[in-house]
């Protein structure tokens, strides 16, 4: 990995006042540590992990440390990330009795040795030590492993995000982004688009009865093409195995009408509402960083136009704009999700190109 400061001069480039390396057309870098140390003490100190489940208290305290280099590269105007961390971050836990009483106070840490970005699809490493291994101090450090990993990594996974976004360039890359160019015709996809959601129901209260916009959401629509019949792309998008071998995640999918199902190691969880075989899936859908009780709906239609040709007529409505973190790329990432994560995977994996 190239570190930070020793780019090829001939191609880094200072902003300057007359205007060159407008909108970072030229290769610029952009230390990112002190504003990564910032963002995960913002995003890792004093988490609550428990407050009373099984009479256990765990709290994260302090970052502890951050090392290591983080930066962004814009070369014409594309983000690159670079980034080769470790950090660590203390915390403190307590066991009561039924009483209330306290049994047992411990310090402990959690370390995580190495976050780069050429693993940014996987989750890090992560290592949970306390500061009296008794048996009381182990049931305490078992329930940090249990419960406050889930939470740490997803909060890395925010920075990880936000990397990806220009990190602390982001603000400045959005004030300067050009008005983008007309999008290349693609044989594979008819359109894609992304539309204010509306409401056609009645909304209790109103006299009219006229259809109402929800406010902060949005609906994705996306149409595919693949070289398939649409039964396996059906049978495809319900099987489990499936789904592993192509996103290379963990996934648990039900092919029953109420059934649930989690894809992405758990990311993303829902329910089936309707399934017409080679014909429709609907799909209540939510991501584990949205909101609580904030769900989307999924919709899929298959039609055949000729044999072995199979179009994919995809609505995905309410989606939020914002996530319980208070990103604003929610939308913007679904939408690739589909077409870079499911889509375009599933063709390159079981040879579906058009």
């Amino acid at each position: 990995m190239a570190r930070y400061g020793e780019g090829d001069k001939r191609w880094i480039v200072e902003e300057r006042s007359d205007g060159t390396n407008v909108h970072n057309w030229h290769w610029s870098e952009t230390n990112c540590l002190e504003w990564s140390r910032t963002f995960f003490t913002d995003l890792l100190s004093n988490l609550t992990i428990l407050d009373g489940e099984g009479d256990l208290f765990l709290t994260t305290t302090t970052l502890r440390n951050l090392d290591g280099e983080a930066y962004v590269n814009i070369r014409k105007g594309k983000i690159i990330p670079g980034y080769e961390i470790s950090l660590s971050l203390n915390w403190q836990g307590e066991a009561r009795d039924s009483q209330g009483n306290s049994l047992l106070k411990v310090d402990g840490t959690v370390e995580i040795p190495y976050i780069s970005d050429e693993n940014a699809d996987e989750d890090p490493d992560l290592k949970v030590t306390v500061n009296d291994e008794g048996p009381v101090g182990k049931r305490i450090k078992d329930a940090m492993v249990s419960k406050g990993k889930p939470l740490i990594l997803e909060k890395v996974r925010v920075w990880v995000q936000s990397m990806a976004k220009g990190g602390p360039v982001k603000e400045e890359l959005d004030t300067k982004k050009p008005a983008p160019a007309p999008a290349s015709k693609q044989n594979h996809v008819a359109a894609t688009t992304v539309t204010e959601t509306t409401s056609s129901t009645k909304k209790e209260g109103s006299k009219d009865g006229s259809a109402k916009k929800k406010k902060g959401v949005k609906s994705i629509s996306m149409t595919e093409r693949f070289n398939c019949r649409a039964r396996d792309l059906y049978e495809i998008l319900l099987d489990e195995n499936r789904w592993k071998g192509f996103t290379q995640s963990n996934a648990r999918i039900s092919k029953e009408v109420g059934g649930e199902f989690t894809i992405f190691d758990g990311s993303v969880s829902g329910t089936n509402l309707e399934l017409q075989e080679a014909k429709l899936i609907v799909q209540r859908w939510r991501f584990g960083s949205w909101n609580d009780g904030v769900h989307s709906t999924v919709r899929l239609v298959f039609e055949e136009p000729e044999p072995g040709v199979t179009v994919v007529k995809l609505t995905h409505s309410d989606v939020p704009e914002e996530d319980r973190y208070g990103n604003a790329t929610v939308v913007e990432n679904t939408e690739r999700g589909w077409r870079d994560l499911i889509f375009q995977r599933i063709r390159a994996v079981f040879g579906f190109g058009i």
